[in-house]
């Protein structure tokens, strides 16, 4: 494979954040293959694009032979905790995630992993907010399996990119504040296409870094900007 070249697993591409980062990963030069694991079909066809449709993420053994031959995983499958249960949500957030993660790491020695966490995630794992804690888990945990790096990414509020179906439906009550606030918040608010982008700069120019807040995204991001396609 040509140097730099990224072959990339994307979870997630039916949410908002994984079909933001996947139509960045899908515009961008250094990006060669893209492999979209859902439940669902993402909607979106393009030569770099395979997909496959697969319904429990606990057991992919069914689909194991297909998930070799990548070295950057975009890891952008979450849900929200509103309303759920510490059991049920580390059953989804952090057990599932460990569960992908590990089959990808042994299946691609020499994976790079981004996990998308959040702003206020708790790395003491030790904090009042069960969903911190949960995520700071799994962050933690991630770190620990045999990648070539695995990093964590704490996107704040992220504008949305114009055009794409899947943008929360209140953001288009909010983001008309982008303007005012990010000027003077730059630390809470960033966008949806430089969280894809950062995601590409983890494998062209990888940071010291391992846990990178809103600030961190939007630089990362900055440094693989292709001219004419992200102005």
């Amino acid at each position: 494979m040509e140097k730099n070249k990224i072959k990339a697993v994307i979870t997630g591409a039916t949410g908002m954040v994984g079909e933001g980062v996947l139509h960045e990963c899908l515009l961008h030069p250094a990006v060669e293959a893209v492999l979209v694991i859902g439940r669902k079909p993402c909607g979106v066809m393009h030569p770099k694009l395979t997909e496959i449709i697969h319904d429990d993420f606990f057991n992919l053994a069914a689909i194991e032979s297909q998930l070799g031959g990548y070295n950057a995983c975009y890891f952008c499958l979450g849900v929200s905790s509103v309303g759920m249960k510490e059991p049920e949500y580390t059953r989804i957030s952090y057990t599932l995630t460990m569960h992908v993660a590990g089959t990808l790491c042994r299946l691609n020695p020499g994976m790079t992993f981004c996990y998308v966490s959040g702003a206020g995630t708790d790395g003491t794992e030790k904090g009042r907010m069960m969903w911190a804690r949960v995520k700071g888990k799994a962050e933690n945990d991630l770190a620990k399996l045999p990648f070539r790096v695995a990093y964590a990414f704490r996107p704040a509020f992220m504008l949305p990119t114009k055009g794409l179906k899947n943008t929360l439906p209140y953001y288009k009550y909010i983001d008309w504040l982008y303007p005012v606030l990010q000027p003077l918040f730059p630390g809470m608010f960033g966008t949806l296409s430089d969280l894809g982008l950062a995601m590409i700069g983890c494998m062209i120019s990888p940071p010291e870094k391992r846990v990178l807040e809103a600030r961190d995204i939007a630089a990362l991001a900055k440094t693989v900007k292709e001219p004419g396609i992200h102005s």
